[in-house]
Formats: C-alpha cells, structure tokens, sequence
C-alpha cells in the first residue's frame, strides 16, 4: 500500500520536490517491489486530481478527468497523484500487475497534526478553538469539502486492496456530503464550546470551490460507504485532542 505523502496545501510550497517524489519515484518503487513478488498494489490517488471540476460534474465521478494547471500552486501534488496513477497502470498494462488505485477525499480524526505548517483544516479550527484563537477561515467560507472520518476512510482502503472485485479499478473513496468551510468552523466552535471568534483572509490562489465524490462505484464494487456522520467525528476528534493538550 502506497499512502506516503504530504498532503497539506500549505506544504506545496515548502516542500514540492519531496511530493513530487514521494508519488513518481516512490510509487515507482513500490510497484517494482510488488511485482517482484507477484503482490498486490494498492495506491493511495487523491482528489486533487479533480482539480476545480466544474458544476456538473459535482459530485465526482471517477471518469472525469480533472482539471488541473500543469504550473499551478498546487500542480507538485495533482499532478504527482496523476502521474502516479499513470505508472500504476503502465505497470497493469505491461506486467498484469494486480493494481488498485483509491482516490481519497479529505479525511480526518484523531493523531492529526495540527498547526498552521501543516494546515489541515479540521485539526486547524479545532487547534483554535479549544485554544480560543481566532478560527481562520479562508474565502467567505462557502466553498465545500467533503469529510470523511478516519475509521471510514481504512474501511474503504482495506476491502479495496483486499476485495478482487477492485483489481484494476479507479475508486473515489470519501464522504458524498458536501459541507461548506463557514459551517464546519462554526460546528467545530459549537462542538468545542469554543469561543473563539471567526476571522476571514484571502483564498489562496487555485483554491477548489467544491469537493463532493460520487461514492456509486465504491458501492457496487466493495460495498462500501462512510458510516460516521461529521459531528460524531468531530466529537470524537476534539476529545482525542482535548486529552493531548
């Protein structure tokens, strides 16, 4: 299983070789080691490579192509995701190598980082809200997020790596519902009993309006879907860092 990256936007700018790699170089590697010994590849893909898709293609279904700027802000990762996925199906193509490719939508919960440097929004506002900081909410805060809670997300990796129904398969695996940055700063501030105010500061550059995955093909092929709605998962996630704190 291929899961190594960094994934923070807030990171593209930092450290875009070492994402670059991480998902060219890296993910090079490990399908040579699997078909060294005959196993199976499963490779954690993104939404990223949705790029900004336009209304009609929200939700997301896997067969839309994205659309991505190849020297964009946040090309290092998108386009690393892609070109990833390209050599995992160089290799099923060319050595009948046992691949599966998982496009991940935002997940969370608890053992995240949080803290600006690395710039999760989930562990961000909760960071500031159990500290009474302000929450920073980027944009006027309806652009939209689809989050789905960690014990969801390694359910849906584990029957795709696992189940021969995805050899071979693209699947989206994220929560269909759609939650818009204001309204989840507020709930985290509610959840928290927070009272931190909310402040607003520019959109940075290419930032997508809307995330939303079509779970259709997740269904029928692993018989997967989330379980755990966002204010059970955040309840559990301020605890965990409540009790770190």
């Amino acid at each position: 299983m291929h899961l190594a990256s960094r994934a923070s936007p807030f990171e593209f700018s930092k450290f875009p070789i070492q994402i670059l790699k991480a998902n060219t170089l890296g993910i090079w590697v490990a399908l040579g080691i699997a078909k060294k010994h005959k196993a199976t590849l499963l490779y954690t893909s993104s939404s990223e490579i949705y790029g900004n898709p336009p209304p009609k293609y929200i939700p997301t279904p896997e067969t839309y192509n994205g659309n991505v700027d190849p020297v964009g802000p946040r090309s290092c990762y998108d386009e690393a995701k892609r070109c990833g996925e390209a050599f995992v199906v160089a290799y099923r193509l060319q050595h009948d190598l046992d691949t599966r490719i998982i496009r991940i939508f935002n997940s969370y919960g608890p053992r995240m980082r949080a803290g600006d440097v690395y710039g999760r929004v989930i562990p961000r506002f909760i960071d500031q809200a159990l500290t009474n900081a302000p929450i920073t909410v980027f944009g006027d805060g309806t652009q939209t997020r689809a989050f789905t809670y960690v014990t969801d997300m390694i359910n849906g990796l584990l029957r795709a790596g696992l189940m021969p129904t995805a050899r071979g398969q693209v699947v989206n695996i994220g929560n269909n519902v759609e939650t818009q940055i204001i309204k989840l700063a507020q709930l985290i501030k509610k959840l928290a009993k927070s009272h931190s105010p909310i402040k607003f500061y520019p959109l940075p550059i290419a930032d997508p309006e809307r995330r939303c995955p079509n779970i259709t093909r997740a269904q029928q092929l692993i018989q997967w879907q989330p379980a755990t709605c966002l204010e059970d998962g955040l309840n559990a996630t301020i605890k965990w860092f409540k009790q770190i704190a």
